[in-house]
């Protein structure tokens, strides 16, 4: 029986998960939970990463009884934090939330070609990728810039606080927007014409490297033994695909949580005239890997939507909110997901309640009706995604696989069914750290390879299947979300 420790860290909560292997079956033993809530500090919001820290070392105890032989962490994408020459961290990672990089892209588009510029990276254009947090740092904060010696994404950051091991995990640089997609490795052109040092940027490790072990100081704090401290997937999206039980070579996957990943993946890059006009990403994951996929907006609209009501007196869990959302009259109103005005956090019910109002349309009054244009729109969305998808490949796809914490919502999983019209599986729940574990198995010699994980997962995990539907009412509806994106 092998042991290991997956840390997870989501951009709401993290969890530490157990996993055991006995050679066919992979047993995951949750031993910790915890919240991961951003502080916000004057007008910068940051991320709280001495409390996660913390609670990481409060898994590690708990993984004691286990007799766990290695550790390793992933996170979100995009984010980072900054050593000194002696190795501090300089200030607290801030939030990919925060309104530092507002108006950003207009000034990389001054300094570097916005074509080249996604030829090289093969990543969609989102402000808050960690180019336009680094050129609001140089334009803003150079005394930072001038003392930072090197920059660590953050699965990479804590595995330092562990081992004292400086790197880029791949699939965690592929985030960046500045990695080159054809050559593996940092792009030293977009670099240069962004104005940001070279000598920030670690060297880049495959998923699977082992960094070292766990480091004597924090041995002797917590009374563990040195276990090996491991590089998974350091991108979440990406330990959560490497468990994906697909056995198609074309499917669409849904790694669903507080973002929707929605994508495929290919052997190679995809980056072509309809990539870039639809502002489709690239990413690189396990055993080199692409990932062609769409960064959308997912259950941070409900979750920053129940925070609303919270503020106003009213509690309701998410199970009360999905049963709201099913008991009002479906497909009266649409919102686009990845609208600018839904990102930051606030009262995102109202901002609904705007948009519907501006383009001209019902506007929802209950708690019901916003969660059922958010259930119906995320929906749609995934639809749109999907031919973007067929589109930029040339392939058709009739299954799409879901996995992560949002199929607990099996009412998500139901209307991604019937907008995209395919067969859709939903599972497993753990997926991004069913992914960390495996690929520690893999860095073990105790798993062969991706697909022989993935093999394991589709023997042991539960999936529920859930069927389209093929009815006027989802084509008609599709247009009409489609009119309202369009012209909103």
């Amino acid at each position: 029986m092998k042991s290991v420790l997956a840390i997870d860290l989501g951009a709401s909560s993290g969890r530490a998960i157990v996993g055991e292997y006995d050679g066919e079956k992979i047993r995951m033993t949750e031993i910790h939970r915890f919240f991961n809530d951003p502080v916000i500090v004057g007008d910068t919001m940051y991320w709280d990463v001495l409390r996660l820290f913390h609670e990481i070392k409060q898994s590690l105890i708990k993984a004691k009884s286990y007799d766990v032989e290695s550790v390793a962490v992933d996170t979100w994408g995009v984010d980072f934090g900054l050593l000194d020459k002696d190795g501090k961290l300089l200030e607290n990672p801030v939030h990919y939330r925060d309104s530092r990089t507002d108006g950003m892209l207009e000034e990389a588009f001054k300094l570097i070609d916005k074509k080249r510029f996604y030829d090289i990276t093969g990543n969609q254009f989102m402000e808050i990728n960690t180019a336009f947090q680094l050129l609001s740092l140089a334009k803003n904060r150079p005394d930072l810039m001038e003392r930072a010696d090197k920059l660590l994404m953050m699965p990479n950051l804590f595995s330092y606080f562990l081992c004292g091991n400086i790197s880029a995990e791949q699939s965690i640089a592929s985030t960046t927007q500045l990695f080159d997609q054809k050559s593996k490795q940092w792009s030293r052109e977009v670099i240069d014409l962004l104005g940001i040092k070279q000598s920030l940027f670690p060297e880049i490790v495959k998923s699977g490297t082992v960094l070292g072990k766990l480091s004597h100081s924090i041995c002797k704090e917590l009374d563990v033994k040195p276990i090996d401290v491991i590089a998974v997937c350091g991108h979440d999206t990406q330990s959560a695909l490497a468990a994906c039980p697909a056995k198609e070579k074309n499917f669409i996957f849904l790694s669903c949580g507080t973002w929707s990943l929605f994508g495929t993946e290919t052997d190679k890059p995809v980056i072509n005239d309809i990539s870039y006009r639809r502002n489709i990403t690239n990413e690189l994951g396990c055993e080199d890997k692409n990932s062609l996929l769409e960064n959308i907006t997912g259950l941070w609209l409900i979750q920053e939507s129940r925070r609303q009501w919270q503020r106003e007196g009213k509690e309701f869990s998410f199970a009360q909110l999905e049963e709201a959302a099913k008991s009002v009259k479906p497909l009266t109103c649409f919102i686009d997901p990845a609208a600018a005005e839904f990102s930051p956090a606030g009262d995102i019910p109202n901002r609904i309640r705007d948009y519907c109002r501006r383009t001209n349309q019902y506007v929802p009054r209950t708690e019901g009706e916003v969660m059922r244009c958010i259930y119906d729109s995320l929906a749609m969305k995934y639809r749109s995604a999907k031919e973007e998808l067929e589109l930029c490949t040339g392939n058709k796809f009739d299954k799409v696989y879901m996995f992560g914490g949002g199929t607990k919502d099996r009412f998500l999983s139901q209307l991604t069914a019937y907008a995209c019209g395919c067969d859709t599986a939903s599972g497993p729940i753990e997926a991004t750290a069913l992914g960390n574990i495996g690929v520690q198995l893999m860095a073990m010699g105790e798993i062969s390879d991706l697909s022989g994980l993935r093999e394991i997962v589709r023997k042991n995990e539960k999936l529920y299947w859930f069927e389209p539907d093929f009815s006027e009412d989802w084509e008609k509806a599709f247009n009409i979300y489609k009119e309202v994106t369009a012209n909103a």
